[in-house]
């Protein structure tokens, strides 16, 4: 499984304190340089390309030697409407999508045959995302972050994983933003976030 992430509309320093912090809860040195964590991660570069453009996320994954793998897309507020149309056209053209994740996609409506989960900054964003299409387990952060703290800082991020049982009972667990993330990377085949 390749990691893709599809940042939003912000400083591209953000992204590389996502990865950081990630990298942290992963048990991976937070760090090693951003020239490293570009190798192994496939980020799209949002501060080029507008990031709600699945053409041209679509366009910058044919580029990238990613013939055969299956992805693993991680998005953020914008990269979220780019990125979803991305995995399905990533399908389309023969392509396997491992799993999809949204962290502030309010308002992008989500399905597809591939495993998706929302990551809110909030309650209120994460119950009114689920209207739209939530797809498996989902967390949001309680209390309430900034938007861009999620992306930011998302180890600090405590909250609420929710998930259904067979029985179809939801269920709450406490646990970070950070954590709820690399536990589901790790459960879908990526081998590391650096």
């Amino acid at each position: 499984m390749r990691l893709v992430i599809c940042p939003g509309v912000h400083e591209p320093n953000l992204t590389d304190c996502f990865l950081a912090g990630l990298s942290g809860i992963w048990g991976v040195a937070a760090d090693r340089p951003s020239q490293q964590i570009l190798n192994s991660v496939k980020v799209f570069p949002a501060h080029k390309h507008p990031p709600f453009s699945a053409l041209d996320i679509l366009h910058f994954l044919c580029n990238q030697d990613l013939a055969g793998e299956s992805l693993v897309f991680v998005s953020f507020s914008a990269g979220v409407a780019g990125a979803i149309g991305a995995a399905w056209m990533w399908q389309q053209i023969g392509g396997q999508v491992g799993a999809f994740f949204a962290l502030d996609g309010w308002g992008v409506p989500l399905g597809g045959t591939f495993p998706i989960h929302r990551i809110s900054h909030d309650r209120f964003t994460h119950w009114s995302s689920a209207i739209i299409g939530s797809g498996g387990d989902s967390f949001y952060a309680d209390p309430a972050i900034a938007h861009l703290d999620l992306w930011r800082e998302p180890q600090t991020a405590k909250g609420w994983q929710i998930s259904q049982t067979s029985a179809g009972i939801e269920t709450a667990a406490p646990t970070t933003a950070a954590e709820f993330l690399v536990h589901l990377l790790k459960h879908y085949g990526v081998q590391s976030v650096v």
